[in-house]
């Protein structure tokens, strides 16, 4: 029986490995395609996948709807990944200044938790500012052409859109947040410890392949193999840290404090408790 695992391309550890010649070979793997991480808890329960990659608020979210979570694995943390982007212009100095302003990006994802824990530093709430949940082009778009006041960005569309000097950063994710990729399933789904420990062993190998060979990720990654491209890739690819650890009581303690925060924002119903490993297997 093939282990299916779920691939988008905002996650580039699996994307890269449904593309990657061997990748995942021990496990018969299939690679199911979507196209953002938001949708992972409905196809999992769907059952269109046994696995999936995120950032770390939809594994949070899908707890909090009632589903039975199960961490896998974890990326080492991401501080260059994502920031809140201004336009050059822009009146806009720092994140005082963004009460009562729109602000564009992809809402659910580990954007809304930066954005949140900025915020506090000023003082400020998710309610003090209007959310546009927008996919990255037309963020970016809105920010170029005024609709929005900011834009919380994430790789690779920050890099790129950086590129162009239209915009500025108002402040990057830094050590604020892990921002870690989380690798997930639910019970229903009946992974095994087995395939858990394998899943993870096999992520862990690849990752040490793409950082050893950034250049073919990039030609992998590149869809219209222009030179260009390729070369933005290989930047993205190199300035990464590929490693994965499977999940302990640390990682999910990160998890339990985002939990905590989204709560306090009023971006969950209730309080939500992350289970420890100590409380369930997989």
């Amino acid at each position: 029986m093939a282990f299916r695992i779920g691939h988008h391309p905002n996650n580039l550890h699996l994307h890269l490995a449904s593309l990657w010649p061997g990748a995942f070979a021990a496990m018969n793997p299939e690679f199911i395609a979507y196209d953002e991480g938001r949708d992972t808890a409905e196809k999992l329960v769907r059952g269109e996948f046994d696995i999936g990659g995120t950032g770390s608020t939809p594994p949070i979210l899908a707890a909090a709807s009632g589903l039975s979570v199960s961490y896998v694995a974890a990326s080492a943390p991401r501080p260059a990944n994502g920031a809140i982007l201004v336009t050059k212009t822009s009146t806009i100095e720092s994140i005082t200044d963004l009460k009562g302003a729109a602000i564009a990006l992809v809402d659910g994802s580990f954007l809304t938790y930066l954005l949140a824990r900025r915020l506090e530093e000023a003082s400020l709430t998710l309610a003090d500012i209007q959310r546009r949940d927008m996919p990255p082009v037309p963020s970016r778009d809105a920010l170029k052409d005024g609709t929005v006041a900011a834009w919380v960005a994430m790789a690779p569309h920050l890099e790129q859109s950086l590129l162009g000097g239209e915009f500025r950063v108002l402040a990057h994710c830094g050590d604020l947040i892990p921002n870690r990729s989380l690798f997930w399933t639910i019970d229903e789904r009946g992974l095994s410890g087995d395939a858990a420990v394998d899943f993870a062993g096999e992520l862990k190998r690849l990752g040490q392949e793409i950082a050893a060979d950034p250049e073919k990720a990039a030609s992998l990654l590149s869809k219209s193999g222009d030179e260009t491209e390729q070369r933005a890739w290989t930047r993205v690819v190199s300035g990464r840290n590929w490693q994965v650890s499977a999940i302990n009581a640390a990682l999910l303690r990160e998890q339990q404090a985002e939990a905590d925060t989204l709560f306090k924002h009023g971006d969950l119903p209730a309080r939500l408790t992350i289970e420890t490993t100590s409380d369930k297997e997989i």
